[in-house]
């Protein structure tokens, strides 16, 4: 009887909190702080607050109007909600910060009615999509650089010996020397003009060759001295795209690695101001896979490899018309089980080699590029510099304390 007057009296205050205080910001939200471990400053580090621990404001005002509140200042910051499962419900809650080397800084979630009005804009964005316009690529970009991979149509064109056709699960990258998004652009004009995108016309373009390679980061997996692939993706699934994020997966045909049947699923999630996407790679077997190989292609072999085994970081930095290019890869120095330098005559089977173990049936590391005429990776060292970063953060991530 007593629990049940309790009952009684929380579902009152509840309701009477809802018809007081729902036309207005909370008067306290949910604080937190960030803490930075590293010896040097994080500049623009992607935080993410799950939904659940502020669940209380969710129900009251709706995961669309929350708001993220930086209270050394008193400003608003730029946030995203983001459903990471695809059930159609707001999981998290994405934002970015600057933060000194050593340093604590607190931040407070609110909701009001208005929420997602009150939310800035910054004029910058990630984005993803399928392009049927051009046979049927995927392609994602954030505010630095630019990637695609190649869907079932181009595969089938090349089977059957049509043209237009590209066959390979390899990244391909597109060198952008812009802030603002250029998928839509660039494709459009492709129709009007074939081959547009593959011309500078001051926005920047695609002249990386990817082939039969594994390009900037696409897998495979070794196998009797031989090393074997899934072919292009077959299904696509666009989950999220905003200011901070854009979230996809795509989903490929059962392959076989001598004799042994995969199936694979790629997850791939790139941030605002990384030049690297994240990909977590899902692989299913029997028996189950050991490792794989992730693999940056050396096209005629003119460039500089490097690599960190220690750090887990490796890069090759190559001249690419009258530019520079750095490609690279990042994972978990607890993944890595090797690497190699692998040069061949035949075109397309130069690679660096990354060798690395599964968890389970899944793996997770991160790739991308910087070109030299973007303005911001301008030499090897600076590429060099900017991996190592990468690495101690993943090493290190930022403590968040409720």
């Amino acid at each position: 009887m007593y629990a049940a007057k309790i009952h009684l009296r929380l579902a009152f205050f509840a309701f009477a909190l809802l018809l007081t205080g729902a036309c207005s910001v909370s008067r306290k939200g949910q604080k937190f702080t960030l803490t930075n471990h590293l010896d040097s400053a994080r500049d623009g580090e992607t935080v993410g607050i799950p939904l659940r621990v502020v669940q209380r404001l969710a129900n009251t005002f709706g995961a669309e109007n929350l708001f993220i509140t930086d209270l050394a200042t008193g400003e608003i910051v730029v946030s995203q909600t983001l459903d990471q499962d695809g059930d159609g419900k707001a999981d998290e809650m994405l934002f970015q910060t600057n933060i000194a080397a050593r340093a604590t800084k607190a931040f407070r979630v609110k909701g009001a009615t208005d929420g997602a009005a009150r939310r800035p804009k910054n004029g910058r964005t990630t984005f993803s999509r399928f392009a049927p316009e051009r046979i049927d690529d995927y392609a994602w970009e954030n505010d630095r650089v630019a990637f695609r991979t190649y869907g079932p149509e181009a595969q089938r064109l090349t089977d059957s010996g049509q043209p237009g056709g590209t066959l390979t699960s390899g990244m391909d990258c597109w060198l952008k020397r812009v802030s603002e998004p250029v998928i839509d652009k660039w494709y459009q004009k492709n129709t009007q003009e074939p081959g547009y995108y593959h011309t500078d016309h001051g926005e920047g373009y695609d002249p990386y060759h990817v082939g039969a390679s594994r390009g900037c980061g696409g897998i495979g997996v070794w196998a009797a001295d031989s090393f074997f692939v899934s072919k292009n993706f077959i299904a696509y699934k666009t989950l999220a795209t905003g200011p901070i994020r854009t979230v996809f997966e795509l989903t490929y045909a059962p392959w076989s690695a001598h004799g042994t049947k995969i199936t694979e699923k790629k997850r791939i999630s790139f941030d605002l101001g990384s030049q690297l996407y994240r990909m977590e790679e899902i692989l299913e077997s029997d028996p189950p896979l050991a490792q794989i190989s992730i693999g940056l292609t050396l096209h005629e072999g003119k460039g500089v490899v490097q690599t960190n085994p220690s750090a887990a970081w490796f890069r090759y930095w190559e001249p690419i018309d009258d530019a520079q290019l750095g490609v690279g890869i990042v994972l978990d120095p607890a993944s890595l089980q090797g690497y190699r330098d692998y040069r061949r005559s035949k075109p397309d089977e130069s690679h660096l080699w990354v060798d690395a173990r599964l968890t389970g049936n899944k793996m997770v590391y991160y790739a991308g590029f910087g070109w030299s005429k973007a303005g911001i990776i301008t030499t090897a060292a600076v590429w060099d510099a900017y991996l190592s970063d990468f690495a101690q953060r993943i090493a290190s991530p930022l403590e968040v304390k409720f």
